[in-house]
Order: structure tokens, then C-alpha cells, then sequence
């Protein structure tokens, strides 16, 4: 495990009995049942704005507290054990885009307002079903955007998009020219296709010549921290659901053959938090962030899966009724695996970086 300062510790305490608290899986079951379009409870990202989240990789002077994408991590590993639905992920991911390659006067703009929770971002990159930047279509022509954005992530409480075009990252207002569609998927999130047709765009130009790659780096370690979140949770289900369960006039953690699918998921967590906390790290110090994200991303892939499923197998059959919130995640689970790449993306990808 990473070794945190007091200052980590704390905010992640803090995160811990806020989710725990405030913000259980009970609340997620609201605002599924609410049938909102944003699918998220304005008045808790109000709370965690309050607390500071949202500006958690914001410097001081511009709003924030620049704890760093550590400090983001232990947070949203928190808030994913909880399935709390939140902007916060994407709003974190827009913050980062601005901050490698806003001018200073799109900095002292946005990221106060983002810091603040006054203004909810998202990033909007991919064109079709799966990841793959190098088939973008959206192009500029005299300022104003065109294109088709599909499966965007907290689109419907979104007033800022940053959006992926064939000659850089652009950022446009919810408004003219922006138009939702809404996708139904499995977790009962905020996911859109967006339209945009001509409207207003202002160019990220700073940053490297690999500013979209960073950008989607920084979305994988910040989606692997809540599907560690989310892994630990089932996991720590499924423990005390074996505990307690009988059968055969036996509680069913005294088999030796489920004894041995713990331990095996209890291996592949821990493999899965060291391949996350070391992404996290690697943001932070700016040392080799992209293969530290694939590795990240691709680990968190596949444990979660791993765990989701074993959580339901063993559950049984009443693990995907509506009365356990251990479907919930295997379902969520689904989403966060097809995000900014899946695993045989990924695995491509590490390819790559490695020179085969």
C-alpha cells in the first residue's frame, strides 16, 4: 500500500465516513428511483464541492487545495465502495485537461467554478463504441464544433464539455449547437451521445503534442480508483455473506473450496491496489504516467470483473435480485471496464509503449 502523509489520511477518513454515512448504497437506490437525467443528487456533489473534492488537483490560487491525483484517488475509492453517483470523476478529468493545457485566462475562468462545484464538466472523446482516439471525425472550421460524441459520461448536468477534434482538445458550453441524446445503460448512470453542430469552441493550445493521451491517462487512473473502490466493497460483501450463510447445516466459509476463491480474489485485489495507487503516483510525479495508466486501468479491468462475478456466483441466484446491491456493481462494473479502453485496448496499447 502506498504510504500516505496526515494529510491524505485524513481526507480519506473523511471520505470514508461521508460515503459511509451520507451517501450509502441506500442513496444511489433514490436517485435511481428518482429517473433524473443527470442521475446524480445535486445537493451531495454541493456537500463534496463543499469539502473541497472537486478542487482536490486545482492549485491553491485558482480555487482548489493541488493535494494531487493521490489525494483524488483515495477519494473516489471511497465514494466507488459506496457507489455514490457523482460528477465528481468527470469533473476532476476536465479539471486536468485544463490545467496541462489551458491558457492562463481559461485556467482563472474555469477552475475556480470547477473547484466550487458551480460548474460540472465532462470529457467527450470517442466516436463509436470502443476506445479509439486515432478515428476521431470532429473537426473546427471558424471556431465552431462539429461532431458526434458517443457514450459521454455525466452528460445531462453538464454546463462544460472538453471535446476531443481531429487538431486538439476544445472547450464548449452546454448551449447552441449542443445537443443530447440519452443512452439507457446498465448502471443507470448519466451516459449521452452529443451532437455538436457549429457550436462555440476555444482551443486547449498548451500542453504536449500528446495532450488527448494525457488527458485519457489521467481518466484510467481516476476510474481504476473507483473500481478499486468498488472491488474492495464486493469483496468485503461476499466475506460476510459467506460467514453468515448456511447450508448443509454449515456456514459456507468453513468449504475449503470457496475458502480457496477468497484467497485467490484476495490476491488479485491487492495485485489490483498496488497497480492503482502506482498509477496515482505516477500522475503525481509526472514519471512514467503512460504505462503506468495502462497498467493501472488494464489490472483494474480485469480484477473487477473477476471479483464482480465471484461475488454473484457466490451469492447465488438472489445476487442479481434487486434485494442485494451486489448486482449494482457487477453492473456498474460493466460500464467502467469499456472506458477509456478495454482491456484488450489496453493490453495493445502497453504493447506499444514497450516498443513490440
Amino acid at each position: 500500500m502506498a504510504v500516505l502523509s496526515e494529510e491524505q489520511e485524513m481526507l480519506r477518513n473523511m471520505a470514508r465516513d461521508w460515503a459511509t454515512n451520507e451517501s450509502p448504497v441506500s442513496e444511489f437506490r433514490k436517485v435511481r428511483a428518482a429517473g433524473q437525467p443527470q442521475a446524480y443528487n445535486v445537493a451531495a456533489y454541493a456537500a463534496m464541492a463543499e469539502m473541497g473534492w472537486a478542487g482536490i488537483i486545482i492549485p491553491e490560487v485558482l480555487g482548489g487545495s493541488d493535494f494531487g491525483f493521490m489525494s483524488a484517488g483515495l477519494v473516489v475509492e471511497e465514494l466507488g465502495k459506496t457507489l455514490t453517483a457523482s460528477p465528481l470523476v468527470a469533473t476532476t478529468i476536465a479539471a486536468s485537461a485544463i490545467l496541462l493545457g489551458g491558457s492562463d485566462e481559461q485556467k482563472a475562468k474555469w477552475l475556480p467554478r470547477l473547484a466550487s462545484g458551480e460548474t460540472v464538466a465532462t470529457l467527450a472523446v470517442d466516436e463509436g463504441a470502443h476506445c479509439d482516439p486515432s478515428a476521431i471525425e470532429t473537426s473546427v472550421a471558424g471556431g465552431k464544433l462539429t461532431g458526434q460524441k458517443a457514450f459521454v459520461h455525466e452528460a445531462h448536468g453538464a454546463n462544460l464539455f472538453v471535446v476531443a477534434a481531429k487538431d486538439g482538445l476544445y472547450l464548449v458550453e452546454k448551449g447552441d449547437g449542443v445537443s443530447l441524446t440519452t443512452r439507457k445503460l446498465t448502471d443507470q448512470r448519466s451516459h449521452a451521445d452529443v451532437s455538436f453542430d457549429g457550436a462555440a469552441a476555444e482551443k486547449l493550445e498548451g500542453g504536449s503534442d500528446s495532450l488527448l493521451d494525457d488527458v485519457l491517462d489521467r481518466a484510467r487512473v481516476l476510474s481504476a480508483a473507483e473500481m478499486l473502490g468498488m472491488a474492495q466493497a464486493v469483496f468485503d460483501t461476499t466475506l460476510d455473506y459467506l460467514k453468515q450463510r448456511v447450508q448443509f447445516n454449515q456456514v459456507l466459509a468453513t468449504f475449503q473450496a470457496l475458502q480457496h476463491r477468497m484467497a485467490d480474489l484476495f490476491a488479485d485485489l491487492a495485485q489490483m491496489r498496488s497497480a492503482v495507487e502506482a498509477g496515482l503516483q505516477a500522475v503525481d510525479s509526472g514519471f512514467g504516467v503512460a504505462r503506468a495508466a495502462t497498467i493501472a486501468k488494464a489490472e483494474a479491468n480485469r480484477v473487477l470483473h473477476a471479483i464482480s462475478n465471484q461475488g454473484i456466483q457466490l451469492h447465488g441466484g438472489i445476487g442479481m435480485t434487486d434485494e442485494f446491491n451486489v448486482g449494482f456493481y457487477l453492473k456498474r462494473a460493466r460500464v467502467l471496464e469499456a472506458s477509456w479502453g478495454s482491456s484488450s485496448y489496453l493490453k495493445d496499447r502497453f504493447a506499444r509503449l514497450s516498443g513490440y
